[in-house]
């Protein structure tokens, strides 16, 4: 519905349970408040505890799981936990990620490119493959939203693994909202130019950040993807460029 004050969308996500992975960054953070606001139970992986503590002070609703989405083993021992506790996972909002770029090709090391290829795409891979079965069982269907990059689609050069690590995870998308469709789950990602976050105006302190993206407006477009107003958008990259 719309907010005569706000004009902005207002999603019920009444028990709707939420696990948002890498919700202690940025993105995640404003993901988490933004679903919690909804009404959502709302779950968010960490790996650094200290970050966790500064989530939870934020928004006490929050309930945090320590979770490495790169080592299978965790998920495994984490995921059943989740469901005991929960029942189920209705939404997947998969944040987890990292940039490294500035290296052409022969300045590259071999594990700069695993960094980005586990973060990236394993992350992906794992997390999705031991959340799926938890939708399916529900019988109700489901929604994953992961993070790709403008740049999966273009590469401006000095970033190979990166690229190629979002770049496969859009193929990765398209080839799971195929596999699953059958069972109402879909499956989308979104390709964020330059996000405006803090870390990124200290990397790049010259540059205008008036035409980066806003947390904010990135956290809406993933909600409107969670929500049952795009019950027919499955498989899709999602252009969030905003001016840049």
């Amino acid at each position: 519905m719309i907010s005569n004050n706000t004009m902005s969308v207002a999603y019920d996500f009444s028990n709707k349970v939420v696990l948002v992975t890498g919700g202690t960054g940025a993105l995640g953070r404003a993901l988490v408040n933004k679903f919690i606001n909804s009404s959502a139970i709302t779950i968010s992986s960490y790996r650094d505890d200290k970050e966790a503590e500064n989530l939870k002070s934020e928004n006490v609703k929050v309930e945090l799981i320590k979770m490495d989405i790169t080592n299978e083993e965790q998920i495994l021992k984490t995921i059943p936990t989740l469901v005991e506790r929960f029942g189920t996972v209705n939404i997947l909002v998969n944040v987890v990620g990292g940039y490294l770029g500035g290296k052409n090709i022969t300045e590259l090391g071999l594990s700069d490119w695993e960094t980005m290829m586990n973060l990236n795409l394993k992350s992906a891979f794992l997390i999705t493959k031991h959340v799926i079965p938890v939708m399916k069982s529900s019988g109700n269907g489901g929604k994953m939203v992961h993070i790709s990059s403008r740049t999966g689609l273009k590469s401006e050069g000095s970033d190979s693994a990166y690229a190629a690590s979002k770049a496969g995870l859009i193929r990765f998308v398209e080839s799971t909202s195929q596999e699953f469709k059958e069972y109402n789950i879909n499956v989308n990602c979104i390709l964020p130019s330059i996000i405006d976050t803090g870390a990124n105006r200290k990397a790049m302190p010259k540059a205008d950040f008036s035409k980066w993206l806003s947390t904010d407006d990135l956290a809406n477009v993933v909600l409107f993807l969670c929500s049952a107003d795009s019950k027919v958008i499955n498989g899709a990259a999602i252009p969030t460029y905003g001016l840049s």
